[in-house]
């Protein structure tokens, strides 16, 4: 039997004697792999990560590493020995070193290791922190500071890394080419990382599987395109914020009703009753243009985002749904257009609740 690289195991995370997230089990299966918490401010994504590390201690189930157990209710193995590398979202640099010095820090954890998979130079090239090596942690900009933390807790090439939102401060020019160039890093030096982040596109990038943490629970873990397109519950759907639950009424096992929309095919992801009145989750990418179809609804708002817009359509029954289109198309429409929907529709994945 295959042991899983890491492992929680039904771990209640929390702090000052208050629990943040109950209850919590999930794994790494292999060496590398890289996981991606999502959820709100407060919900106790950065009790996890710390908890980890062995700075929280724990009352019930486990944590494990690499066959090796870090913490039980009666044993909490010492921050220090786990060689695990925790990079906070603040500045958490000492002020009366150099900018060099603090990422040198990181490099002394482990420099009995004979076998460097990640070079210094490396590092400080992908992380574009060249030019303030010489400077002290007050002398650079937030982002540059986070970036210098993060090259620290590379440089130390960890069991696992653990970065809380390691890229919240990083222009957003900047943001992506970093996060190419850290998902690379990460993936060929073969680092197991925990990210934790409040953007979901982030995690969908960076991420090999994404966790929901939301009311105190890890709501789903599955890989990205599954939590995005089959999310388990209407929790997640409403923090994704990705579309819009539509009042449906199940007619056959691969179509169901809609007042304002007519029939809408596809393959249900769980199969419900005939005449079962449902929720549906309609995404933007869901539904098509088409000004030459008879449904005609009007448009409330348009949101330019470079490659597409996003438009928000009213129905008759005052639902407000979010539709795709290239930004491209031909024809763009104005707030009050009449905006037509092709038909007959198919959704391939009918999700509902």
């Amino acid at each position: 039997m295959n042991k899983n690289f890491f492992e929680v195991k039904n771990v209640d995370f929390k702090v000052g004697g208050k629990n943040k997230v109950n209850n919590v089990s999930f794994s790494i299966k292999k060496e590398g792999e890289v996981i991606c918490l999502l959820g709100p401010s407060g919900i106790g994504k950065t009790t996890i990560l710390r908890t980890i590390a062995g700075l929280e201690k724990i009352d019930n189930g486990s944590i494990e590493l690499n066959n090796k157990t870090l913490s039980s209710k009666k044993m909490n193995v010492d921050p220090e020995n786990r060689n695990i590398s925790l990079a906070f979202q603040e500045n958490s640099l000492f002020p009366h070193y150099t900018i060099e010095k603090n990422i040198l820090l990181g490099a002394e954890r482990n420099k009995e290791k004979k076998e460097k998979k990640i070079s210094l130079k490396e590092i400080i090239n992908l992380l574009d922190i060249a030019h303030i090596l010489n400077k002290y942690p007050h002398q650079v900009s937030a982002g540059e500071a986070q970036r210098a933390s993060l090259a620290r807790s590379l440089v130390s090439e960890p069991d696992l890394l653990l970065l809380d939102e390691p890229l919240s401060n990083v222009d957003q020019s900047f943001k992506e080419e970093i996060q190419v160039r850290l998902k690379q890093l990460i993936k060929d030096a073969k680092i197991t990382t925990i990210i934790v982040t409040h953007d979901s596109y982030e995690a969908f990038y960076l991420g090999d599987y994404c966790g929901i943490i939301l009311n105190q629970e890890l709501k789903q873990f599955d890989k990205p395109y599954n939590v995005y397109h089959f999310p388990n519950s209407i929790e997640v759907v409403n923090f994704l914020n990705r579309g819009i639950l539509i009042p449906a009424k199940v007619t056959s096992p691969k179509s169901l009703e809609n007042s304002d929309l007519g029939t809408i095919t596809g393959n249900f992801i769980k199969p419900y009753p005939i005449g079962t009145d449902v929720k549906l989750l309609i995404q933007p990418e869901d539904l098509e243009h088409d000004d030459r179809s008879n449904l005609k609804l009007d448009v409330t708002d348009k949101k330019f985002r470079g490659s597409n817009f996003i438009y928000t359509l009213k129905t008759s029954s005052d639902l407000l749904i979010p539709v795709f289109v290239h930004s491209h198309h031909i024809h763009q429409h104005e707030i009050n257009d009449k905006f037509g929907i092709k038909k007959p529709i198919h959704i391939e994945h009918l999700v509902c609740f």
